[in-house]
């Protein structure tokens, strides 16, 4: 089996990744969260060893490298990373304290570059890899309040897209997925109302789900996704159609 790395794999999108790769039977999964959630240690437990929980906060930018040499020492090489960690905070860019933006831009930008870039060279070596990053449709259409938010997912796909130049030549692919608003991840304080509204600017009438994400990471992870590279996949049930 292929050991895939996933980060940001205690709930949501991540955890929904993390569950559908190991349900798989094909990979050998290792999600990455500062804390184990009750969701992701039932999904542990329920894998049969296919599912591993390991913690690291990706905000501390130095502790990075030895998390990633820690990871492949104990699993072996790493063919799979899933860039999902990383924070929405929403807030008017005049409004927000300069501590906030750093923390997202640390988080969302800085950490995925840092965790890929030593993930990528043992992928180099093995002459093999799959990398992919979660963006957002935010990086592309305005939202009021997302501008940071926005700019962090914007500079995830640029970074897709040039890595995949970079490291195409031996046999890594490197893609984005660009969610639009995930049922599951919408707030809370959201009533059902403010859910079909939404659902209704889609295409298709509705919200996409964690599960349509995961199922788009496990296809770009692979075989026959061998000559898809550099690209940003959307999953928003049509809403910037």
């Amino acid at each position: 089996m292929r050991n895939v790395l996933v980060t940001g794999g205690s709930r949501g999108i991540g955890l929904a990744i993390a569950r559908r790769l190991a349900a798989s039977g094909d990979y050998n999964v290792v999600a990455v969260a500062r804390r184990e959630s009750e969701q992701l240690a039932a999904a542990v437990a329920e894998a049969q060893r296919r599912l591993h929980f390991r913690t690291c906060d990706l905000g501390v930018i130095e502790t990075i490298p030895v998390f990633a040499k820690s990871v492949r020492d104990e699993f072996g090489a790493i063919y799979g990373l899933v860039n999902n960690a990383g924070i929405g905070t929403d807030g008017l860019l005049a409004t927000m304290h300069n501590s906030e933006i750093e923390a997202l831009v640390r988080l969302n930008v800085l950490s995925p570059i840092i965790l890929t870039k030593y993930v990528a060279r043992h992928m180099m070596a093995d002459g093999a890899g799959r990398i992919v990053n979660i963006s957002s449709i935010a990086a592309s259409t305005g939202y009021s309040g997302l501008s940071v938010y926005a700019a962090s997912k914007a500079a995830v796909a640029g970074f897709t897209r040039s890595l995949a130049r970079e490291v195409g030549r031996v046999g890594i692919t490197v893609n984005a997925i660009a969610p639009g608003f995930i049922d599951t991840e919408l707030p809370k304080s959201l009533d059902q109302e403010g859910r079909r509204r939404i659902a209704r600017r889609s295409a298709l009438r509705r919200l996409p789900e964690a599960n349509d994400v995961a199922s788009l990471v496990e296809y770009l992870l692979s075989e026959g996704s061998r000559n898809i590279t550099g690209t940003v996949l959307t999953v928003d049930a049509g809403s910037t159609a």
